[in-house]
C-alpha cells in the first residue's frame, strides 16, 4: 500500500473516531442532565469548555508540534481524549463534569482536526491541499458513524458505561495507531509566516472572522443540539438520532460537490452558495413547521450548504491573501470560530429549553442570515481588490 494511502488511512480513522468520541452529547445530555441532577444548557457547557480550551491552547500546542513532533503531540492528545472521556463518566458533579471537558479540549488541540492538518502540510507538501479536503470529507461521517452507536451502548450499557468504552478505544487503539502507524515529520514552515499583524488590521479579516463565525455558531449549534431540537419538533428518539445522522451524510455530499467543482470556481463562490443553502434549510423548518416534506427539505438544504461551507472557511483566506499569509490568517480566525462554536451548544440548548423549537430556529436563521450578507459584501470587496491576493486595507 502506497506511503501516502497508509497515512491517510490512519488519520481518517482516528479523526473519525476521535471526533465521533467527543460528540455524545447530542445523544446523551439529557441523560447526562437527569445524572447530574442539572440542566441541559449546563451538560451542553461542557462542549463550550471544550472549544474554549482547544481555541486557547492552539498557539501553545502549534509550537510543540515544531519543537517535539507531530505524531508524539497527536499520539498524546488522542491519549488525553480518552483519559478525559473517561473522566467525563466517572464524574459525579458539574464541576468535575466540566474540567473533564477542560482536559478533552487540550487533548483536542494536540490530536483534532487542525492537528491533523498541521501534519499532513508537513508530510504531504504539494500534496497536502488535496488531502486536506478529501481528509474533511470523510471525517463529516464521524457523526453519521458515531451517534448511532452511542445511542445503542447508551440503550444496552447506559452512557457511563459507553465513556468508558470510549476510552478504551482510545487508550487502546487509537493511540498506539497514531503513534506507530505515522511517520513523524516536523511542523509546516508554512506555519511560521509573520504576516499575522498585517492579516488583523485588515477588513477583509474582519468580515471573514465574522462570517465564519456566525455560520460556525449555526452549523456546531446545530449539529450540538440537532438531536433534541428535533426531538422538540415532535421526532420520537430514535427518529431524531437517524435524523440528525442522515444530516452528517449530507454533510459528507457538500463536501464532494465543492472537490467536483473545485477546479471550476473558488471558494469564495463556494461560501456564498453554502451561505445561502442554509439559512433556506432553516427557513423551511421555521415557516412551515415539522412537516415530512420541510424536514427533507431542511436536511437537504441545510446538510448540504454546511457541509461545502466547512470546506469553504478552510479555503477562503486564499481568495484574499497571499500562500504565504494563509497560516497566519487562519491562526488569527480560528479563536473566534472556536469560541463561538463554544457558545452554541450552551446557548441553542438554553433557548430550546426555554422558549422553544421556533425560537431557536429563529436565531439560527438571523446567524446564517447575517453570515450571507457578509460573504456578499466581501463578494464586491473581491471584485474591487487590485492585485488580486492582496489583502485590502482599512
Amino acid at each position: 500500500m502506497p506511503r501516502h494511502l497508509i497515512v491517510f488511512v490512519v488519520l481518517a480513522f482516528t479523526q473519525i473516531t476521535g471526533w465521533g468520541v467527543v460528540g455524545i452529547l447530542p445523544v446523551t445530555a439529557s441523560l447526562i442532565a437527569a445524572d447530574l441532577r442539572t440542566t441541559l444548557p449546563t451538560v451542553f457547557l461542557g462542549t463550550a469548555v471544550m472549544f474554549v480550551t482547544m481555541g486557547l491552547m492552539a498557539p501553545v500546542i502549534g509550537k510543540a508540534f515544531h519543537r517535539f513532533g507531530a505524531r508524539r503531540i497527536m499520539a498524546i492528545g488522542a491519549a488525553l481524549i480518552g483519559c478525559g472521556i473517561a473522566c467525563v463518566g466517572a464524574a459525579q458533579s458539574v464541576p468535575v463534569y466540566l474540567m473533564a471537558w477542560g482536559l478533552i479540549g487540550l487533548a483536542g488541540a494536540m490530536f483534532l482536526t487542525t492537528a491533523a492538518y498541521i501534519y499532513l502540510a508537513g508530510f504531504a507538501d504539494d500534496r497536502a491541499r488535496g488531502m486536506i479536503g478529501t481528509l474533511m470529507l470523510v471525517t463529516g461521517l464521524a457523526g453519521s458513524v458515531f451517534w448511532p452507536v452511542t445511542a445503542f451502548l447508551e440503550h444496552t450499557v447506559g452512557w457511563r458505561v459507553a465513556t468508558q468504552i470510549y476510552a478504551v478505544v482510545m487508550l487502546a487503539i487509537v493511540t498506539p495507531m497514531i503513534f506507530l502507524g505515522l511517520p513523524e515529520v516536523g511542523g509546516s514552515r508554512q506555519n511560521r509566516s509573520d504576516g499575522g499583524g498585517a492579516v488583523r488590521r485588515g477588513r477583509i479579516f474582519w468580515f471573514l472572522v465574522a462570517a465564519i463565525a456566525l455560520n460556525s455558531f449555526v452549523t456546531f449549534g446545530m449539529e450540538a443540539t440537532g438531536i433534541e431540537l428535533f426531538r422538540t419538533l415532535g421526532a420520537d428518539p430514535a427518529w431524531a438520532v437517524g435524523l440528525a445522522s442522515f444530516l452528517g451524510v449530507l454533510k459528507v455530499c457538500g463536501r464532494l460537490i465543492d472537490m467536483a467543482g473545485g477546479r471550476r470556481w473558488d471558494s469564495l463562490a463556494t461560501g456564498l452558495v453554502a451561505g445561502a443553502m442554509i439559512p433556506a434549510g432553516l427557513m423551511m423548518l421555521l415557516a412551515f413547521g415539522a412537516t415530512s416534506w420541510a424536514v427533507l427539505a431542511c436536511l437537504i438544504l441545510f446538510g448540504i450548504g454546511s457541509g461545502a461551507f466547512a470546506v469553504a472557511r478552510a479555503t477562503m483566506p486564499l481568495v484574499f491573501y497571499r500562500k504565504a499569509d494563509y497560516a497566519a490568517a487562519m491562526s488569527a480566525i480560528a479563536l473566534p470560530m472556536n469560541l463561538t462554536s463554544a457558545m452554541a451548544a450552551p446557548i441553542l440548548s438554553g433557548l430550546l429549553t426555554g422558549s422553544g423549537a421556533t425560537a431557536t430556529l429563529a436565531l439560527l436563521v438571523v446567524c446564517s442570515g447575517g453570515a450571507l450578507f457578509l460573504l456578499l459584501w466581501l463578494n464586491t470587496l473581491r471584485k474591487r481588490s487590485v492585485p488580486m491576493g492582496s489583502e485590502i486595507q482599512s
